[in-house]
């Protein structure tokens, strides 16, 4: 059984698209396709039902779905005791959206240059999705924000950058944090999700100061609400994540000073996973990279 297939059928049902599926794969829909069919035809039963641009598994789907997830795990833990005397192989690192265009790329550079061998997979999500996938052993470490809780002994952590919170406007607005709270409590509020990880520091930093914004907007993509700042729809709260930002934009910002107010980024793994030798060799050169 071929593990393209089955690792396709997962992606579809995690995604609950096809065209998300394959863009995640990197192949084409007509493909991804394809594969769903080889793999409903040997496996004889159908797994998929398609209703527009949504894909859900059928009762038969659900029912192997952990399975498959199962024999992914185990055939990537064989390809990695094979590679035992060198670095190869494939390595699944998730990822959430501004580190995949911020730090990623220069980690990435090293990486491939140092060891050309190792076969990365890159799966985007939000911290709370990458740290189940981790635990669930779908991945074999993640770059998120600090969970804002304590981890257990079978996790490592390593920060990778620290991210002040900032106050931002638009440019005919003069922004400086003395003024803070006056323009939260003033201006029409473009919130990051309360949902994310790095969306509950703002959300902590109202409740300390005692502001109830005029709330225009919740969002859960920060390029998105920089965009609609600039447009002059209201102000936010977001982390000073790594370039690069929206082109074009024309914002003024002001640091929230305070610890508590730091989105931290790093990268979370299994001590004992499958993957260990990989995952240090990521670390490595992560550190290198970034010049920790």
């Amino acid at each position: 059984m071929n593990t393209r297939f089955l690792e396709s059928f997962v992606a579809i049902v995690e995604s609950g698209s096809m065209a998300e599926a394959a863009r995640r794969l990197n192949i084409s829909p007509a493909a991804l396709a394809k594969r769903v069919q080889a793999l409903e035809a040997e496996i004889g039963v159908r797994l998929l039902l398609r209703s527009g641009r949504t894909a859900q598994p059928t009762e038969a789907g659900f029912a192997i779905c952990d399975t498959i997830r199962q024999i992914l795990r185990d055939a990537r833990s064989l390809k990695h005791l094979a590679s035992a005397d060198t670095l190869a192989g494939q390595l699944r690192i998730g990822v959430i959206g501004t580190a995949v265009t911020g730090i990623l790329p220069t980690i990435l550079d090293h990486l491939a240059r140092e060891y050309p061998e190792l076969d990365l997979y890159i799966v985007p999500g939000t911290s709370s999705d990458l740290y189940r996938r981790v635990i669930d052993r779908d991945l074999d470490a993640a770059i998120v924000v600090e969970p804002p809780f304590d981890l257990s002994k079978e996790f490592d952590w390593m920060l990778l950058r620290a991210e002040s919170l900032l106050l931002i406007g638009p440019q005919t607005m003069t922004v400086t944090e003395a003024r803070a709270a006056q323009i939260l409590r003033s201006e029409p509020f473009i919130r990051y999700d309360r949902q994310h990880w790095g969306g509950r520091l703002a959300d902590a930093y109202l409740q300390q100061a005692g502001i109830r914004p005029r709330e225009r907007f919740e969002l859960d993509a920060l390029d998105a609400i920089a965009v609609l700042v600039d447009r002059g729809l209201g102000v936010s709260l977001v982390p000073d994540w790594a370039p690069p930002w929206p082109e074009g934009l024309q914002l003024n910002k002001a640091r929230i000073e305070g610890e508590a107010f730091v989105r931290r980024l790093g990268l979370l793994w299994l001590r004992n996973g499958p993957s260990a030798r990989l995952v240090k060799a990521f670390r490595l050169q992560a550190r290198t990279a970034l010049d920790l």
